[in-house]
């Protein structure tokens, strides 16, 4: 189809290119010769016959997508698991950027912020408590509802035994529940103050998980007392963690997550956007190039196509 409408398109310029040369100086006064674009409007016209036969016979063939509000393809859902800490320590008051705040309400300020400025509706989430062991509170779920009424101060400590916290329990269930989804589908974000980290353990995440996110609330500097010990958030301990993991620490104690670190958390597969072109979308630029390229060049050789303007100048 390409290559029948590129040269049936070249014979009619050739054909029109013959007519033209027996009334150039009419057309273009007594050189003859139109302007330099104007040359090149065959070769242009010919081209863009030859964009739109091949954009119109390749969605032709392709099958048609049918856009469904709301549904979406398995290979289009993404995974979100929140690993929560939910140790007595934060509770503690000295969050946020007026240090107003319990770094547990801190930490549902940071995760409110990461809904609202991510395509949420492609996302199922999951969350796992984590204090001095692990419980899964919620799997999979696509209401955001239930997860902002588990960051909203709901007393989980209560479900565990006192003791010291275990994070990498925590991290250790995230890696559980990922395990059966498809490679680089999985997000998991870690909300802690580091306060209490064990040396050993360190779980290995699934082929499933493209990025893990260390989030660090609480005051760094000052902190409160607990339970006979100074509690403050950890940032080296967290950001080790984060390396470790080969993920990204931020410290969500004074501002929100940057657009920087949205970016390397949603890009599901690092390719660039011509990268993710598919022959559709090749197929619709041919389209619009080819279709531009007819409706403009008339235009655009009648207005500037020859230097020559026949007729008397007017007297000054």
């Amino acid at each position: 189809m390409f290559i029948a409408a590129v040269a049936l398109c070249a014979l009619g310029e050739w054909l029109h290119q013959s007519r033209v040369r027996r009334v150039a100086e009419l057309a273009f006064g007594p050189s003859g010769k139109p302007r330099a674009f104007a040359r090149l409007a065959p070769l242009l016209r010919t081209l863009a016959c030859g964009a739109l036969a091949f954009g119109l016979s390749t969605l032709l063939q392709l099958e048609p997508k049918v856009h469904q509000t709301g549904v979406l393809k398995d290979s289009e859902i993404q995974h979100l698991v929140l690993v929560l800490d939910v140790s007595p320590s934060m509770r503690l008051v000295d969050a946020g950027p007026t240090r107003q705040q319990s770094r547990m309400q801190r930490a549902r300020d940071v995760m409110e912020s990461f809904f609202r400025r991510v395509p949420v509706e492609q996302y199922r989430i999951s969350v796992v408590a984590t204090y001095n062991g692990a419980k899964p509170v919620v799997f999979d779920t696509s209401d955001l509802e239930v997860v902002r009424n588990i960051l909203g101060d709901l007393p989980m400590h209560y479900a565990f035994p006192a003791g010291r916290t275990d994070i990498f329990a925590g991290l250790t269930e995230a890696a559980k529940l990922a395990q059966p989804w498809r490679p680089k589908s999985a997000v998991v974000v870690l909300v802690s103050d580091g306060d209490s980290v064990p040396a050993l353990g360190m779980p290995k995440m699934p082929p499933s998980v493209r990025k893990v996110l260390a989030v660090g609330v609480g005051d760094a500097t000052t902190g409160k007392f607990l339970d006979g010990h100074l509690s403050r958030q950890d940032r080296s301990t967290l950001r080790q963690v984060a390396v470790r993991l080969g993920g990204i620490y931020h410290d969500g104690n004074l501002q929100h997550l940057t657009t920087d670190t949205l970016d390397l958390l949603t890009n599901t597969t690092g390719e660039s956007v011509i990268e993710k072109l598919t022959r559709r979308e090749y197929a619709l630029i041919a389209i619009a190039l080819g279709a531009a390229i007819l409706a403009l060049l008339p235009v655009l050789l009648h207005r500037i196509g020859s230097a020559w303007k026949p007729g008397t100048a007017l007297a000054r």
